[in-house]
This record gives structure tokens, C-alpha cells and sequence, in this order.
């Protein structure tokens, strides 16, 4: 009877297995269940992710996220797991090497807050904005209200140590020669132009990265350093994203859908766009012209109105393949296209000696423009073993881009009506441009608290400009051969690059040294003129680092860095918005080269963190845009004594290699959070810029000119940001930006202050937000200068954009407010690895 008992039992059990499923049928799912709540308030964590991994397969993950109740329900396959929930700013709950057999409830799951961690300061309780790292600042865009609806460059004009002039032009710690990077690589999304960055949405990207003093790891090209922008890609298990409208005045509208489909092995990503916007801005420029004996000779007033419309649509598709939980592949697709229609309407005023009027005269300006951008990207990624930063990284990129302006001006004598030529200038720009670039990392030693790496990354690019200018006469087009030519730019550069990094206690060291070699080709083709340009320059880099404790740490790095000249700087053909005060390139450009030293400290306490570094540039070969008068004159005939016609002086700006440049700075940030929700972050810049340099022409007159351009100028500018919670659960939020007076070669520039505002709403269960943002609301970004040349002193003011209001909507489904990825996003290649190696 005993020995029948283990029998029966095994039928049993055997018949009641088999109820439950077919005979030779998978097994049936289970779900899974349970509820996540904080820890402090018993509060439900919606959005709260669930992961549950298959020990037998890895790479099989599976998971959910919480409902407003906290709730969560998952359905699986039976097995063994590891099971982990994750909420942002909160301490991961994890148990490993999980039985699951049957459906099984988890129940109540209570998170944590973590107050401290290990690679960066949270300075905003749950909503992290700002993080403070040794080697960089990571800026995470989602919860600054004031870039609802805006472009890339107004995101970066928030940024700590980042500036943004009123052309778009971007600075970092006041010096314009930063890399722009998007996801650590050149990419099409910048264009080939600084209104190719306006057009890609802030919706789009997750976080900008500011690295001040790049290690040997990173391309050499940027003196002040790079900005190195992320776009948005989620990893929450399932159909996530969400989509954006928004409308604004001066007339503005757009929108954005960001979708995110992620499966145990593959992950579908895209971020797509559409942006309308109209730029109405002004500008005026008062000249006083002199006699060689220094008396006024005659004045000229110049009024500027622009009447810009643009748009454009993006698109950003990508695949992620796990071939394995070792290995990855990603494909990704960018296509951006964009057009616009520019009316630039300028009013001149000419007066004699005694400022009585002689001539008024309008130039009319039209310019249309077309521009189109293609780039494919293909990354491998190859994990060794157990540790995830022994790794291979594999990237090629190809893109491609065009651009087209085709502008016609008019010119007419007031009073007269006297009609000048028609003039018409067509420039046609393309691109195609090659990336190449693998990376080792092997950590060794004791606890892996050493790290080896090297790496290769070659960059293929052509530039081609076609510049066309003559008079329109009944459509036809008579091309003057002294302003038409066509340029061929070809840039390749080949670089290798080691580091060595080590820990030793609380003090660390990483060095490197990395090579490239330049190929460098201006043809210009209708002049047969050709410069070639070969050289191989070395850029070591050292960075040491000791921590006092966890909340207290010094650091201190130095490297050698290189600008070389866009091809906007080396471009001859000069502008004709107007004939009197024009824009040329210099194809004889050489790189400037720099060696940067930077001191850093870095504390936190529980509410405050302070976040200082002082900082030595010494540049040479600096090219600086400098004003000289071409020595030939415009003549507008005089209607009323038309044998004495005006004749008012051709002034030129171009950039030169003017010598060497010595730049001294200090900035401070400092952010204090008294309570949950609440942000007060206060950034100072300040630095001493010294240049020594001069330069001797011959003008049109065949004489020798010789300038002296020695210049000492102070500057500073700082940012005042405050966001805080209002009644009825509106968020606000305000940013103040003052640059400092700045003085450079020949100009003077006045301080300038701007103020940004913004309310935030969310609605629908939380799921939607409603935002309101004024940009400029005093309506005082202007750019107010001075500029003297021997015989020309000219005041100018300069507003690219008027104040604008921005009402934008926002709608996320399956997806945390303000999400943003642990792990960094695959294929973004520069921020993988140890932070404690990072440069």
C-alpha cells in the first residue's frame, strides 16, 4: 500500500498537469500583480516601471508600468526571474531568482527616496534638472517650462556656462568656438547652418551634456568645448510616447510625436516634427564718416526691418536589435527639410557734413530658401562577459545636405523714383560628409577600479558653395564674374586616440594623448585658385580628481584643443543685403589651437550644492572678425546736383588669423531646493579676455594699412532661474540672463538683459500639460555695439527676434512625466563608460 501511494500521487499529479494544458501546448500565462507606493507618504507611484528578467534567457525582459492607483498587472510566461521596480529618483526595489509558477501577487511595494547618488547631484527632489558631474553638467530638459514650444538653441540659452547671442550664435564661458554634437556624434540635425539647430524641437531632446574640458576621447575640434545635445528614447517595456502641439505669437504653430515600441528583443523608436514660424526683427545702423584730417566728412543712417517665415518637418527613426544580452545593432534614419521666404527692408539716410539731408534711398531684399538633410547611422555594440563596461563600440554614419538661396534686390533713389539695377545673388551649398569610429574599453585591477581604452574615428567631409551674383534684367540673369565664383572644400581627418585611467583610494588619474591627421582643400573654381593644407597635430589631455568625501570632491584637467574655420568662415563671396556694409570669408584661414586648464570643486549639502571652476585658455592663430573700409566707394547719384554724386565708404567684415588670445574665467553655480518642487539655481561667469595681434592690408587705393587690434576686455554674464508651485497646482517658472559690456578688436558691445516666464498646468489624470511661456517679455534682447575703423565710426542695435508667446499642449501615454532613460541611450557613443574616467 505504501509503495502504491507515490504512484498514485504521480498520476495525479500527472493527470491534473494535463488538464491544465494540451497535450505537447505551451504553457499557460500568468499574470502578475501588486502595488507600488512611496515609502514616506504612502502615496501610489504611478508610472512606477516593473521589470522582470528570465534567468535562463537574459535578454528576455518583460515588464509594465503602474496605474494612477499603483497598481500594476503583467502577463507572463511561468519561470524564474529577477524581478526590479523602478521610479525615478527613488531607490530600485529588487528580488533576484523569483519561482513564479501560478498567477502571484507581489503586494504593497514601498519605495524609498534617493537622497544621494552615485554619478550625480539631484538638485530638484523627484524632477531632476540639473545634474553636476566633475567632468560636465547634464542639463535634462523635461521639467524647464520655459522651452515649451521652442528650438534647440532656446534650450540651450538656459543652460548653465551656455550663452546664445541674438543671431543664434552659441557660446560656452563667452567663447563661440563649441562642437555641437547630437547624441556624441556630427549629425545632420545641425545643418549647415545655425537656423537648422532653430528648427529642431525642444520636445525632441532629453538632455544637453556641457563638457568644458574634453578628454583624448573626444573629437579635438572646439576650444571652449563640446555641447553634446541627446534626443529623447525611452526603454519602458511596451507602446510609450506621446505628442505636442503648440501656437504662438509672432505667428507660430508645430507639432510632435515622440513613440517608443519596445519588445524583449528589438526596440522601434521615432521622434517626428512639424515647425511654422514667422521672425520679425529690426536693426539700425548710424554712421558717421571722417576726412583723412579727422574731420566728419558725412553721416549715414541705416534702417533695417526683417520679415522672416520658415519651416520644417523632422524626422528621427531608429531600430534596436538584441541579438543577444551581450550584443546589440541600431539603425537610424534622419531626414530633415525646411524652407522659408526672408524680406530684408533697409531705409538709408545720407546727410552732409552739417547733417543736412542729401539722399534717401530704400533696398528692397527677397531671399527664398530651400534646404533638405539625409543621414543613415548604423551602431554595433559587443559587451565581454559579465561586466558591461568591457565593451566594443562600432559606428558609421553617412549624411548628405543641400541648401539653396535664391535672393532678389531692389534698390530705388525716394523722391526721384529713381530705380537702380535689380540685383540677384543664388547660393547653392551641399554636403556629403562620412564618419567612421570604433572604441575599446577594457576596466582591470582590483574591484575594476582601472580602465584602459582606445580608439579610431575618421570624419570625411565635402563642402561645395556655388555663389552667383549680377544684375536681373527681364529675368535673365547677367552674372558678374568679380562677385561669382564656385568653392570646393574638402576637410578628412583621421584621429587615434588612448587613455589610461586608475583609482587609487580617494584619488584619481586619467590620461590620454590622441592624434589626428588633417587633410584640408579650398579650390576656388572659377579662378583656379587652389590651397592645400596637410598637417598632424597631437592633443594630450590629464585629468585628476580627489574626494574629499561623497559630497565634497576637487578636480583638476588640462588639454590641447583646435578650431578650425566652418566653411561659412572661408567662403570669399561676399553678401549683398547691403552694398555698403558687407560679410566676406577668408579662404586662407588656418586652425587656432589652444591649451585649456580647468580647476574644479564641487560640494553638496542636503539642500544646497555649489559647483565652481577656474579656468586658463592660452589661443593662438586666433581668428577674430574684424571691419575694414575696402577703400572704394558706392556713388548714388544726387538728384539735385547730379554732377557731385554721394559717395559713402564700402566697409568689409572678415574673419583673420590675428594672433594670440589669453582668457582668464571663474564661473559659480549654485541651486538650492528648500523644499520639494521648489528650484532656485543662480549661474556667474566671469571672465578676462586679453588679445595681441595686428594686421596690415593693401585697400583699393593700393595703400598699406596697418591696424592695431590689441584689445583687454572683462565680461561676465549670469543666469537667475526660480521655479516654484503655485495654488490650484500651477508650476512657474522664470529665468533671467544678463550679459555683461564686451569689448573685442574694434567693437564695443553694450550689457544686454533678457527675461523668460513661464505657467504649467497638468491635466487629464496628469497625463497632459498645459504651458504658457513668454520669451523675452521685456522685449530687450538687443545687441547694442560700437565700432570704429581709421575713417568709419559706426553705432549699431540688433534684435534677430522680437518677444514671443508660446501656448503649448502636451500628451504622454504609458510614459513618467519627465522621463528620461537610466542606462543612456545605445548608439549615443561618447557617454558610455566609468563616469569615474569620463573627461
Amino acid at each position: 500500500m505504501k509503495k502504491l501511494f507515490p504512484i498514485a500521487l504521480l498520476v495525479l499529479i500527472t493527470l491534473s498537469t494535463s488538464a491544465q494544458r494540451p497535450q505537447g501546448g505551451r504553457p499557460e500565462p500568468i499574470k502578475i500583480t501588486g502595488t507600488v507606493l512611496d515609502n514616506d507618504t504612502n502615496q501610489p507611484l504611478e508610472y512606477a516601471t516593473l521589470v522582470l528578467q528570465n534567468i535562463r534567457n537574459p535578454d528576455r525582459i518583460t515588464g509594465g508600468v503602474t496605474n494612477a492607483e499603483g497598481k500594476f498587472e503583467v502577463e507572463t510566461m511561468p519561470g524564474r526571474y529577477n524581478v526590479s521596480v523602478e521610479y525615478i529618483s527613488f531607490q530600485t526595489y529588487k528580488a533576484e531568482n523569483q519561482q513564479f509558477t501560478t498567477s502571484t501577487d507581489l503586494g504593497v511595494i514601498k519605495l524609498k527616496v534617493d537622497v544621494e547618488q552615485l554619478e550625480a547631484v539631484e538638485v530638484v527632489g523627484e524632477r531632476t534638472t540639473v545634474e553636476l558631474r566633475l567632468d560636465k553638467k547634464v542639463y535634462n530638459v523635461g521639467s524647464d517650462l520655459t522651452v515649451k514650444g521652442g528650438s534647440v538653441t532656446d534650450v540651450l540659452d538656459n543652460v548653465p556656462s551656455v550663452s546664445v547671442d541674438v543671431e543664434g550664435n552659441i557660446s560656452l564661458r563667452g567663447n563661440e568656438s563649441v562642437r555641437i554634437l547630437i547624441n556624441g556624434k556630427p549629425s545632420a540635425l545641425s545643418g549647415l547652418s545655425p537656423e537648422a539647430l532653430q528648427q529642431l524641437p525642444a520636445e525632441a531632446i532629453e538632455k544637453v551634456e556641457v563638457i568644458t574640458n574634453p578628454s583624448a576621447r573626444y573629437d579635438a575640434e572646439g576650444t571652449a568645448g563640446i555641447l553634446n545635445i541627446v534626443l529623447k528614447q525611452s526603454k519602458t517595456a511596451g507602446l510609450n510616447g506621446s505628442f505636442g502641439i503648440n501656437v504662438g505669437d509672432p505667428k507660430t504653430y508645430g507639432g510632435n510625436v515622440s513613440l517608443n515600441l519596445r519588445r524583449d528583443n528589438f526596440n522601434i523608436f521615432t521622434n517626428t516634427s512639424y515647425r511654422y514660424r514667422s521672425g520679425p526683427g529690426n536693426a539700425l545702423f548710424e554712421q558717421e564718416n571722417f576726412n583723412p584730417d579727422g574731420t566728419t566728412a558725412s553721416f549715414q543712417n541705416e534702417y533695417r526691418d526683417y520679415q522672416r517665415q520658415n519651416d520644417g518637418f523632422n524626422t528621427n527613426i531608429g531600430f534596436e536589435y538584441f541579438i543577444d544580452s551581450t550584443s546589440s545593432i541600431t539603425n537610424s534614419f534622419v531626414y530633415r527639410n525646411g524652407g522659408g521666404n526672408d524680406e530684408t527692408d533697409i531705409d538709408f539716410f545720407n546727410f552732409d557734413a552739417v547733417r543736412n539731408p542729401t539722399i534717401q534711398r530704400n533696398r528692397f531684399t527677397n531671399e527664398s530658401d530651400e534646404d533638405e538633410d539625409v543621414q543613415y547611422s548604423l551602431n554595433y555594440v559587443k559587451k565581454f562577459g559579465e561586466d558591461d563596461d568591457h565593451k566594443l563600440t562600432v559606428d558609421y554614419q553617412y549624411s548628405s545636405g543641400s541648401e539653396l538661396e535664391n535672393s532678389i534686390i531692389n534698390e530705388v533713389i525716394l523722391g526721384e523714383n529713381i530705380n537702380l539695377p535689380t540685383e540677384q545673388t543664388i547660393n547653392d551649398e551641399s554636403q556629403k560628409n562620412q564618419l567612421l569610429q570604433f572604441d575599446y574599453v577594457r576596466p582591470f585591477g582590483k574591484d575594476n577600479e582601472s580602465q584602459f581604452e582606445f580608439g579610431y574615428r575618421g570624419t570625411f567631409n565635402r563642402f561645395n558653395t556655388d555663389f552667383d551674383f549680377g544684375i536681373l534684367e527681364n529675368g535673365i540673369l547677367d552674372s558678374d564674374p568679380n562677385f561669382s565664383n564656385e568653392l570646393n572644400y574638402k576637410e578628412y581627418v583621421n584621429a587615434l586616440y588612448t587613455q589610461l585611467g586608475s583609482k587609487f583610494g580617494k584619488f584619481s588619474v586619467l590620461g590620454g594623448l590622441r592624434m589626428e591627421a588633417s587633410d584640408i582643400g579650398v579650390e576656388l573654381v572659377n579662378t583656379n585658385e587652389v590651397t592645400d593644407k596637410d598637417y598632424v597635430n597631437w592633443f594630450p589631455s590629464i585629468f585628476l580628481g580627489y574626494e574629499l568625501s561623497e559630497k565634497e570632491q576637487f578636480n583638476l584637467s588640462y588639454s590641447k584643443r583646435l578650431r578650425r574655420p566652418r566653411s561659412r568662415f572661408i567662403n570669399p563671396f561676399p553678401s549683398r543685403s547691403s552694398n555698403t556694409n558687407l560679410f566676406q570669408g577668408n579662404p586662407d584661414l588656418d586652425p587656432t589651437f589652444t591649451d585649456a586648464y580647468d580647476l574644479g570643486y564641487l560640494k553638496r549639502w542636503d539642500k544646497i550644492s555649489f559647483n565652481t571652476s577656474a579656468y586658463f585658455n592660452r589661443s593662438t592663430g586666433v581668428f577674430q572678425f574684424i571691419t575694414r573700409e575696402r577703400g572704394d566707394f558706392v556713388e548714388i547719384e544726387n538728384p539735385d546736383d547730379p554732377a557731385n554724386p554721394v559717395l559713402v565708404p564700402v566697409q568689409v567684415r572678415s574673419p583673420i588669423n590675428l594672433a594670440t588670445e589669453k582668457r582668464y574665467g571663474a564661473e559659480f553655480t549654485t541651486t538650492y531646493t528648500p523644499k520639494r518642487n521648489w528650484r532656485l539655481t543662480w549661474n556667474v561667469n566671469l571672465f578676462q579676455r586679453e588679445l595681441r595681434g595686428d594686421y596690415t592690408y593693401i585697400n583699393f587705393r593700393d595703400e598699406e594699412i596697418t591696424q592695431v587690434f590689441d584689445a583687454d576686455n572683462f565680461s561676465w554674464f549670469s543666469r537667475l532661474s526660480a521655479k516654484l508651485p503655485l495654488p490650484g497646482k500651477v508650476d512657474f517658472q522664470t529665468n533671467l540672463f544678463y550679459m555683461g559690456p564686451q569689448q573685442d578688436a574694434q567693437s564695443k558691445s553694450k550689457g544686454m538683459l533678457f527675461t523668460n516666464l513661464a505657467l504649467s498646468k497638468d491635466v487629464l489624470k496628469d497625463k497632459g500639460s498645459i504651458s504658457l511661456n513668454v520669451r523675452d517679455i521685456f522685449n530687450s534682447g538687443k545687441r547694442k555695439s560700437e565700432t570704429r575703423t581709421e575713417n568709419v565710426f559706426t553705432y549699431s542695435e540688433f534684435q534677430w527676434r522680437q518677444r514671443q508667446i508660446t501656448l503649448s499642449f502636451l500628451y504622454r501615454f504609458n510614459q513618467q512625466q519627465n522621463q528620461r532613460q537610466r542606462n543612456g541611450q545605445r548608439g549615443g557613443g561618447d557617454d558610455d563608460g566609468d563616469p569615474e574616467f569620463e573627461g
